[in-house]
């Protein structure tokens, strides 16, 4: 059954450009791993300071997977490295880079990077669902 893994990130105004420099310089990482389907970030439009990270994968299996796999922990030890060297090497999704612990995403002690700020984040929490209806456009459509 496909499972969806949202971390909900808390930015601050200030740190919101950061954070989405930091993905956008990890994409791609998360799309080899074997049973990823979808990511998507979602920047907050009015009435919250939470980024939304969405990934589906066609497993809880293949998810934990990911979560051991050596690009997961390569990504996370050098966005630790970074962390601590203020490089500019960019965090993302990578998922990615830190869904299954709350990490990854610009935040924690273990995120961020680049120009002395430390974690784009504040807060994270993983909030995980199992599909359970799903719908798309119609095919030629």
């Amino acid at each position: 059954m496909p499972v969806v893994k949202i971390n909900a990130l808390t930015v601050s105004a200030e740190m919101r450009e950061e954070l989405e420099r930091r993905f956008s310089g990890r994409a791609g990482v998360v799309e080899s791993a074997d049973g990823f389907e979808w990511f998507e970030l979602l920047r907050p439009v009015e009435g919250t300071d939470r980024y939304l990270v969405y990934t589906r994968w066609r497993s809880e299996e293949d998810f934990k997977r990911w979560t051991e796999s050596q690009a997961f922990q390569r990504g996370h030890a050098q966005a630790a490295a970074d962390a601590g060297q203020g490089n500019d090497q960019g965090q993302g999704h990578g998922h990615d880079q830190g869904q299954g612990h709350g990490q990854g995403h610009g935040q924690g002690p273990a995120q961020g990077h680049g120009h002395g700020q430390g974690p784009a984040a504040t807060g994270a929490e993983l909030w995980s669902f199992e599909v359970v209806q799903s719908t798309g456009p119609a095919p030629g459509a």
